[in-house]
């Protein structure tokens, strides 16, 4: 185990135009985990509260995702309610109930402390560098955000940007960071603050991958019916980043290749809601749509 995530894992309560779902399991650190434990086993830290289901984390563990950093504490786990539109691109936040995250501040196992490769969730950036700090020299740092850190801690977000190699955002996120909006001229600004990887991720249009001195482009897969998108970020970032511990290189082929692969696990799980589809995907299935992936893309 050379992949550490941190990151929370939650209840989700989902409305989208056709249906409700309440209380089901979300989080960056589900999503992450299982979408990066097809290609490379995770370590995961995260904390939850006495109801969030055991069978969860038994999965986690068939699977060989490390969970020793998971902590249970007395209380409620993390909910977050949220309503998507006709778009699935815009979507609502209605409710919060931080519960036991809302004193999140874990320690890193000594093995955890030496992993390869660190992932930091869209938490709060200060608690990004706190956990930045606990790590003993990775490899590749690589961080996410939302839309309220910016607004809140834009600071202390940029702060931690200056310590990471790898920054994943949609588009709306890095232009309000670099305050441009071409979103080219948006990403060299961020690079400019200490990433030398901006990985925008554009909904239904893809991702665009900005290296320093080369940038491609994947596709979205072309899905007739979107489920439910929640989560298909964190997807992206953990197939992502779980095929680079896989081959333990970072060029910029396996850039390529990671990007390719994160676009691919995304596609999947935004076909069901929650973690369901990635509870039941197979490693033929993955491959089959990354050769469809690379069919679609070649010209």
């Amino acid at each position: 185990m050379s992949l550490v995530i941190v990151g929370s894992l939650n209840f989700d309560t989902i409305e989208t135009p056709q249906t409700r779902k309440e209380m089901i399991v979300g989080g960056s650190c589900s999503f992450a985990a299982l979408s990066a434990g097809y290609f490379s086993p995770p370590g995961v830290v995260a904390v939850i509260g006495e109801d969030f289901p055991q069978e969860v984390i038994t999965l986690f563990q068939e699977r060989g995702i490390d969970t020793r950093g998971i902590e249970r504490l007395p209380g409620k786990t993390f909910h977050w309610e949220g309503r998507y539109g006709v778009d699935p691109n815009q979507r609502e936040t209605i409710r919060t109930d931080l519960n036991v995250f809302q004193d999140f501040d874990p320690e890193l196992l000594p093995d955890y402390r030496k992993a390869e490769i660190l992932f930091l969730g869209n938490i709060d950036p200060d608690l990004q560098e706190s956990i930045h700090r606990q790590a003993d020299g990775p490899r590749l740092v690589a961080m996410d955000t939302i839309r309220f850190w910016i607004d809140t801690k834009p600071e202390a977000l940029r702060r931690v940007l200056g310590q990471v190699d790898v920054f994943f955002a949609n588009d709306e996120e890095v232009r309000l960071i670099a305050d441009k909006l071409n979103l080219i001229r948006a990403g060299r600004r961020l690079q400019e603050l200490g990433p030398s990887l901006i990985v925008i991720k554009k909904g239904e249009h893809g991702a665009l991958v900005m290296g320093r001195d080369f940038m491609c482009a994947v596709p979205a897969w072309p899905c007739e019916n979107v489920t439910d998108p929640t989560g298909a970020g964190d997807s992206f970032g953990g197939g992502f980043l779980g095929y680079l511990d896989k081959i333990g290189s970072f060029g910029e082929e396996d850039v390529r290749r990671a990007a390719a692969y994160g676009s691919v696990m995304a596609s999947f799980t935004i076909e069901d809601f929650g973690i369901e589809r990635l509870k039941i995907l197979s490693h033929e299935e993955i491959e089959a749509r990354f050769d469809d992936f690379r069919k679609l893309a070649s010209f």
